[in-house]
C-alpha cells in the first residue's frame, strides 16, 4: 500500500517512492500524476532524466500516452544533487540508466528531508534485473509495481520483449522494438529465439 501521510511530523527526514515494471506499464505516467499532485499543492518539484532518452523529447518527461512534464536532462547521476537545490520533491524518470551512484544519491536526497520519487524499469530485455534498480528498490520505503497488458494473451505482462536482433543492454526503443509479455509468453518467445539458432546438421553431410 502506498501511503503519503506520516504520524510523527517532527521527523523532517524524507523517503523514497520507486514506480516500477515493464514497458508500457505506465510507471512514467504515474511518475508524472504524484508530481503534478505536488505542483498544484505548491511544492518546489525539480525532475530529472538521463541524457541519452531523446525519444520523445530532448528536456521533457514524456509518457507514451504523450503526457508531459518539464525535466531537466543530465549526464550523471551526481549532477541530480548539484541542481535539487531548495526543493520539496525530485523526480527521477529512466533510473535504470544512471549509474550505480544513483542509489546513493537518492538517499542522500531522501536524508536531507526530500521526498524523491523515481520510476523504471525493474528488468532489462532478457528478463534479468535492470542496473541500480534492484538496489533502488530495497531501500525505498514505497514500492509501486505496474503492469502493461501482454500483446500476445491478454494476461497481465511484466516482461519487456525485444523484437530486434541487438545484444545491447541499454537500447532505447518504442513499439517497433519491444512488445510487453507474460511470463508464459516471454518464455516461450525466448525458447523460440534459441531455436532459431539452433543448427541441425544432416547426417549425410557428416559421413562425406
Amino acid at each position: 500500500m502506498f501511503l503519503e501521510n506520516t504520524v510523527n511530523h517532527k521527523e523532517q527526514f524524507g523517503w523514497i517512492e520507486v514506480i516500477c515494471g515493464s514497458m508500457f506499464s505506465g510507471k512514467t505516467e504515474e511518475l508524472i500524476r504524484r508530481l503534478k499532485r505536488a505542483q498544484f499543492a505548491k511544492q518546489k518539484v525539480e525532475i530529472f532524466k538521463p541524457a541519452i532518452d531523446v525519444r520523445y523529447d530532448e528536456e521533457n518527461v514524456v509518457s507514451h500516452d504523450a503526457n508531459a512534464i518539464p525535466s531537466t536532462p543530465v549526464p550523471a547521476a551526481a549532477n541530480i544533487p548539484l541542481l535539487a537545490t531548495d526543493c520539496d520533491v525530485v523526480g527521477i524518470d529512466e533510473a535504470q540508466f544512471f549509474d550505480d551512484e544513483i542509489v546513493a544519491v537518492c538517499n542522500a536526497l531522501a536524508n536531507r528531508g526530500i521526498r524523491v520519487i523515481v520510476a523504471g524499469l525493474d528488468m532489462d530485455f532478457k528478463g534479468n534485473p535492470f542496473g541500480p534498480m534492484p538496489a533502488l528498490m530495497a531501500t525505498a520505503e514505497y514500492v509501486t509495481k505496474v503492469h502493461a497488458v501482454c500483446t500476445r494473451t491478454g494476461n497481465l505482462a511484466q516482461y519487456s520483449y525485444r523484437k530486434t536482433q541487438n545484444e545491447k543492454v541499454v537500447m532505447l526503443g518504442e513499439h517497433q522494438e519491444y512488445e510487453p509479455l507474460s511470463r508464459g509468453a516471454f518464455y516461450k518467445a525466448m525458447l523460440e529465439n534459441k531455436l532459431k539458432d539452433f543448427k541441425v546438421t544432416d547426417p549425410q553431410e557428416l559421413k562425406e
